[in-house]
């Protein structure tokens, strides 16, 4: 068996690896229309960072694991074609802001039907996408194959990695959803493509739907997974203007069998490539359905997220009298969560730009992000271009967390890296300007130690001493 995917990025470039890993009598080949992103995975320094992802691609590369950016003859020869390209939220015309640009999908269809032209293919969405899109990708190969002899059949089978923890996801998953046509065509192509994953995954865990049932399922995961993040960033307001502890809470609840404990840990706002991408996708799918209760019930996750990323950025402006205007903050972590290099949708992005807007400079130490992907993003939020012109004397990249700290008025603790748990933040007290801020968007670190050791704490989610002594 021969399979080939195009897109060599976050979901299609790790997935394949792992098949390769675990499939090996099938031959599996990546391609991009990205040189640099190609020459990345047949070196030694991979464009994607997962645990355990380098030591599978170097173990399967050059065997049955291969990335090109040749199409032919290997789209030609595939049994299996994965469609794992980019989704973007549309920046442009109808559904900007909402619906998903569906552009990447469209061309890589028709190409499809331009290089195939005889044989029975199984497409396979990869990537997250609306609600019948498959019925599009599915008239495209129609009408641009008039006079093939090709047969296609569409399958839907979403991805559901955390990043961070890909690699085990696509080792040992939940689930994989598989979704096809009802009629013997579609069911056929819903065997084969079962077959692969049953080299390594129990049958039982094996999903089948039909398409838009699949499609819908990727986007209602996100949402759920997203709207409990939100919930509880929430109640950290509430626990932080009440004396609460929003650990303790979460820990409450979680032990409810109906709630269980997952994604109830506060921080300073979800990010990353699906949470917000996809909720916005079903916000415009139930608007342009009429279902604007529904739209506005979904949108209220991305807003509750938009106002956790504000609140503490004020917070930490009116902590320090009202102003950093000229002082120094250290930023620990510019990734949206530990574990991965991926900045999309990082809530360090809305905190550091508000940060520079309000004339402070900020030092950033993140040990995965380069130094071009943060002036990138920051800049990218900015609208004052006199301010986006200033970025080089108010944004500065450091090469680890005491650097960073070194003169700067406070600590902001933005990305949850295991090493910002365990720094010596005593001998880092030394360093810092007086009275010494720490802020911990993530609630990481022992705020109690630290307030002996002289630090000035803010922890999500958990209220300020002054609080609880009123209280006490």
């Amino acid at each position: 068996m021969k399979i080939f995917c195009i897109g060599a990025g976050y979901v299609g470039g790790p997935t394949m690896a792992v098949t390769a890993f675990k499939a090996p009598d099938v031959q599996v080949t990546v391609y991009d229309l990205n040189q640099q992103r190609i020459d990345a995975w047949n070196s030694d320094e991979l464009p994607v960072y997962e645990p355990g992802l380098d030591e599978i691609v170097k173990k399967c590369r050059g065997k049955n694991l291969h990335f090109t950016t040749q199409e032919q003859p290997h789209l030609q020869e595939a049994d299996i074609i994965f469609i794992s390209v980019n989704t973007p939220t549309k920046t442009y015309g109808m559904g900007k802001g909402r619906a998903a640009d569906l552009k990447y999908i469209e061309s890589a269809a028709r190409r499809i039907a331009e290089v195939v032209k005889t044989g029975s293919k199984v497409i396979v969405e990869k990537s997250t996408v609306p609600v019948r899109c498959s019925v599009a990708i599915k008239t495209i190969l129609g009408a641009c194959s008039e006079h093939s002899a090709a047969q296609f059949s569409i399958l839907s089978n979403p991805e559901f990695l955390a990043e961070g923890t890909a690699v085990q996801d696509l080792l040992n998953p939940d689930r994989v959803l598989i979704g096809g046509d009802v009629d013997e065509a579609g069911q056929e192509a819903v065997r084969k493509l079962a077959s692969v994953y049953k080299r390594w995954v129990p049958e039982e865990r094996i999903i089948t739907t039909n398409l838009w049932s699949s499609e819908l399922s990727k986007l209602v995961a996100n949402a759920f997974l997203a709207q409990r993040i939100s919930s509880i960033n929430a109640i950290s307001a509430v626990c932080e203007a009440t004396g609460a502890d929003v650990d303790e809470v979460a820990r409450a609840i979680g032990r409810d069998s109906r709630i269980g404990p997952k994604f109830l840990k506060a921080s300073v706002g979800f990010g990353g490539s699906c949470f917000q991408k996809d909720i916005l996708n079903l916000v415009y799918l139930s608007s342009s359905m009429g279902l604007e209760e529904v739209a506005r019930y979904w949108m209220g996750v991305i807003e509750i997220n938009d106002y956790q990323r504000r609140r503490f950025a004020q917070k930490m402006i009116q902590t320090m009298f009202d102003t950093v205007s000229g002082k120094q903050i250290a930023i620990f972590g510019f990734a949206f969560k530990k574990d991965t290099g991926d900045t999309r949708e990082s809530s360090s992005i809305t905190v550091c730009a508000t940060l520079v807007e309000e004339g402070a400079h900020v030092h950033i130490y993140d040990p995965k992000v380069s130094k071009e992907q943060m002036f990138a993003d920051i800049a990218a939020v900015i609208e004052d271009e006199a301010i986006r012109a200033r970025l080089p004397q108010l944004v500065h990249v450091e090469k680890s967390a005491r650097d960073a700290a070194k003169g700067a008025h406070a600590v902001a603790i933005l990305t949850e890296w295991d090493e910002f748990k365990t720094l010596d933040y005593e001998a880092m007290y030394e360093d810092l300007k007086k009275p010494a801020f720490l802020f911990d968007g993530r609630a990481i670190v022992d705020a109690v130690k630290l307030r002996e050791m002289g630090y000035e704490v803010y922890s999500i989610g958990k209220a300020d001493p002054g609080i609880l002594s009123d209280y006490y």
